[in-house]
């Protein structure tokens, strides 16, 4: 009766949080260590769990992948795919489907180094490295790139794969700066040049940790003006070259630029950034990664990064799949996708802001979507965005979109600090404005709902949704997940 809410995918979820007997003592240490590491994920409602949520196939309206220039979901990657198998593997010509071994070794072919010269040579780069992922790449960059005595400065919300990249470093020392905060990052910056010797005298350097766009908030690093900041700070002839970011460009990626070149190339800084990581699993709708700078940068990632030594190098099909991609970007499609993807996010906060409701929910405290404020001031629209409301509504809204048809996702603690949970949703080309109204009148159905119980004008404690999986979960034992 209720199959539309208890989903597969939501119930095995929320039954994996129930706790796991305790291991067999005569099982050793091993597995009962193991065990209760992941009955305390369970105990906080925070395990992971795999389960088939393929928006596509459960026929739920896609707010939440990363395929936002729908390029999967149109079927026009895979065309272009095909069409690329056509010209690098024609009629005659054997080409291996697995590299056979390290990039160093076996692994390396013509194609690989030619693509990685295309995709260079598309975001006006020197070079490149191909990575199998994103998290490897940031990880090469970072246990490779930085030497002995340098210092590195993060953004607070920088990637996981940046974090586990930088505690594996050479740095001497590690300074996080508020995110996105420029002023914070010029105070930073400057007591370092202060405090630290070798930095003073010009003899380590500085490398600075930021997104373009960051993932869990979807707002634009303001990376002009800590550029700017980094002159200013050491603008000394001893100090001068001292300073080099590093930008990961995962989800600016196929969406910022004149044709998705990434913000770097937007905003004209090609030549004062030392390291971009163009991801190809979002926007790109593909997988992989790639690390481009100069040669000097490509061979310490060569030399240095054991996740590019000690792996198989990127296989043909991975690598034609990519090249798939870019041509389509570079497509009157992929134009139009990248435009589509602007109107999407427009619609979405003019409707939302609109909304006769918007002001007295936000008012309640029951709404807050952050990039609402001032979005008909930029010129470019995130395909992020998130809704928060009071921390324990957060399952509430998910619950109640989800039984409306909606595919978005709650980001939750460990992701986020406790506290600070929202739901992520991410717009795509596919989207139409029908279904982008849709998800509006939804949260504000919601809205309302919650307002009606609040205000004692409802026979009810919780929503109507959340009252369906909280009866679902009490007759199975379960609790968690905003219960009341």
């Amino acid at each position: 009766m209720h199959s539309h809410i208890l989903t597969p995918a939501l119930t095995t979820r929320i039954r994996a949080q129930r706790l796991a007997p305790a291991a067999d003592p005569s099982a050793g240490a091993f597995h009962a260590n193991l065990a209760a590491a992941l009955n305390d994920r369970r105990a906080a409602h925070s395990l992971r769990t795999i389960s088939d949520n393929n928006p596509q196939q459960s026929k739920k309206i896609d707010f939440a992948s990363n395929d936002i220039l729908s390029f999967n979901a149109t079927g026009q990657l895979y065309h272009h795919f095909l069409s690329e198998l056509t010209t690098a593997n024609p009629p005659g010509v054997n080409i291996n489907i697995g590299s056979t071994g390290s990039r160093l070794l076996d692994g390396d072919s013509l194609y690989l180094s030619q693509t990685e010269l295309l995709i260079a040579t598309f975001h006006h780069a020197e070079t490149g490295l191909l990575c199998s992922s994103g998290y490897d790449a940031n990880v090469a960059v970072w246990t490779a790139i930085p030497r002995p005595g340098d210092v590195v400065l993060y953004d607070a919300l920088v990637h996981a794969s940046t974090h586990a990249g930088i505690a594996r470093s050479l740095a001497m020392e590690k300074f996080e700066f508020k995110h996105g905060d420029v002023e914070d990052f010029r105070e930073v910056l400057g007591r370092v040049v202060r405090e630290q010797g070798l930095v003073r005298a010009g003899r380590r350097s500085v490398l600075v940790a930021v997104e373009a766009v960051y993932s869990m908030d979807g707002d634009v690093c303001p990376l002009r003006e800590m550029v700017e900041v980094a002159r200013e700070v050491c603008g000394t002839e001893e100090l001068r070259g001292s300073v080099q970011f590093v930008v990961d460009e995962a989800h600016s990626t196929g969406l910022l630029g004149e044709k998705g070149e990434g913000l770097v190339s937007a905003l004209g800084l090609e030549k004062e950034i030392a390291v971009r990581v163009h991801t190809f699993g979002k926007c790109m709708g593909a997988s992989g990664a790639i690390v481009l700078g100069s040669s000097l940068i490509k061979t310490a990632l060569i030399n240095f990064a054991n996740s590019v030594i000690f792996t198989t190098a990127p296989p043909f099909p991975l690598v034609a799949t990519i090249r798939a991609s870019y041509a389509l970007l570079q497509s009157e499609q992929g134009q139009a996708a990248r435009e589509r993807v602007q109107h999407v996010v427009r619609f979405f906060y003019e409707e939302l802001t609109s909304h006769p409701a918007w002001h007295t929910a936000r008012e309640r405290g029951l709404l807050s979507v952050p990039l609402a404020d001032d979005w008909d001031s930029r010129a470019f629209q995130s395909h992020i965005s998130t809704v928060w409301t009071r921390p324990q509504y957060m399952y509430w809204l998910y619950f109640h979109l989800h039984a409306e048809g909606y595919c978005v996702w709650p980001i939750e603690h460990p992701v986020v600090p406790i506290g600070q949970s929202r739901i992520k949703v991410s717009f795509h080309a596919a989207n139409t404005d029908e279904q982008v109204q849709g998800l509006v009148d939804a949260i504000f159905v919601w809205v309302e709902e919650v307002t009606a119980n609040e205000e004692g004008r409802a026979n009810a404690k919780v929503t109507h949704a959340a009252s369906v999986v909280y009866e679902w979960m009490r007759s199975e034992g379960l609790d968690g997940f905003g219960m009341v």
